[in-house]
Order: structure tokens, then sequence, then C-alpha cells
């Protein structure tokens, strides 16, 4: 990691944004990926006071699994929305160093671009990891947006506060609640429209951060795993 990207994460939310405002400056979004042979994807789940992180490697487009790592931490960060990446970050940077796998792109369950300071989950941990990156979130933070249409594909642009395009609203199953998507890092919107729908089969949820969810939820004795 470059020196100038590192930061502490036992932070204060104030000196968490500041760090989103600059770090943010160093986005790059305008850029298509050529080849991919695989992708990871990652996810956290709590329990008490901790955090349990996953992350699982698929090959691509036969979507295998390839690699899986996870690892637990303390909760230093407290549920801030919009700062998400303090209190999921740690643990997954853990699960990230713990891959022998290589892997072309990460799908996080948050958002990139679509946040209020347009640094969501999956542009930090990118911009981090130096990895090109979708956010691919079950819910709306920022932006407006609305229904797209029942069938799979369907889609609808996510707008800032300034008419600027920042995400879709994504059908990914039929008459299935839709999901939000973004590039995060080194990806573009209609790449990452793309990837997220091959990455989808049978399920809302696309199939590495499904993978990465449920290892989550082994890793903290949880029962109740969603299957969307």
């Amino acid at each position: 990691m470059e020196k100038e990207l590192f930061h502490r994460w036992d932070i204060s939310p104030a000196e968490a944004i500041e760090i989103q405002n600059r770090l943010g400056r160093k986005l790059v979004i305008q850029r298509n990926i050529t080849k991919i042979e695989s992708v990871a994807g990652a996810d956290v789940a709590f329990r008490g006071k901790m955090a349990y992180g996953a992350v699982a490697v698929l090959s691509y487009p036969e979507l295998e699994t390839v690699a899986e790592a996870r690892s637990c931490r303390e909760i230093s960060f407290p549920y801030i929305p919009g700062l998400l990446s303090f209190r999921e970050g740690p643990v997954l940077l853990d699960c990230f160093a713990k891959l022998d796998a290589a892997f072309e792109l990460i799908i996080f369950d948050g958002h990139g671009i679509a946040h209020p300071r347009g640094f969501g989950l999956a542009s930090h941990l990118g911009l981090l990891l130096e990895k090109p990156t979708v956010g691919c979130a079950k819910k709306k933070l920022f932006g407006s947006t609305e229904e797209p249409g029942p069938e799979r594909g369907c889609w609808k642009p996510i707008f800032d506060n300034h008419g600027h395009s920042i995400g879709i609203t994504l059908r990914t199953k039929d008459n299935v609640r839709p999901v939000f998507v973004s590039p995060g890092y080194k990806t573009s919107l209609e790449p990452s429209k793309k990837l997220v729908l091959c990455l989808t089969s049978g399920f809302r949820i696309p199939e590495p951060l499904r993978r990465a969810h449920h290892l989550a939820l082994l890793a903290a004795g949880a029962t109740n795993s969603s299957g969307d």
C-alpha cells in the first residue's frame, strides 16, 4: 500500500469523513477490464463485539470456487451509514492478506461511488488494494432513482444531487427486489452492470457475494443464511 494511502482505523467519525474526502480525490473510475478469469466476493457478518470477514474467489465465467479466506476482529468502529468501510475494512483486509489466489476484480456487499462523498466500501478498499471493484448493495444509501421493470436485466439510473449518474438500480431476478450497483475503483458503470448480471445465476445476489456471505455467517456461528 502506498504510504500516502495509509491511515488508522481507530478514529472518530469526523476523521473518517476527512479521510473519505481526501482519498476520494484519488479514485480512478473510467476504465474497462479487458480480461477476467476470476472474481472475489467480500462480505462481513457480526456477532457480539466481533466482526467476521470472508472472501470467496470464483472462476469466471464458470463460477467455481478457487479459494476462500476468513478472518475475525473485534469491532472498532460504530455502525454509521456512509462509513461502512471503517467498520468492515480492517477485517476484510485481513482476509485479502491471507489469499494466495489471483483475481482480477472484487465485488463488495456495499456501495462504490453511489455514496454521499462518492467513496463507499468498494471504492475505499479498491483503492487500498489497487484492484478493480464493484459495489452491489441490497439497499440504496444515496441518490435518487426509480423502480426498474419487473424482468431480470431491467434497470434505472441512480443520480446524485447534481443530476450525475452514479450507479443503477438493477433487477437481477424476475419479480424480485433490485440491487444497487455502482463502480468502486478502476471500473465504470456499464461494465459493472454487465458483470453483476453475469455473476448472478438463479439468485438475487451475485454468486461470489453469496458464497462470501455464507462463509462469514459460518464463521460467526450464525444459521440464518439468505439464499435470495
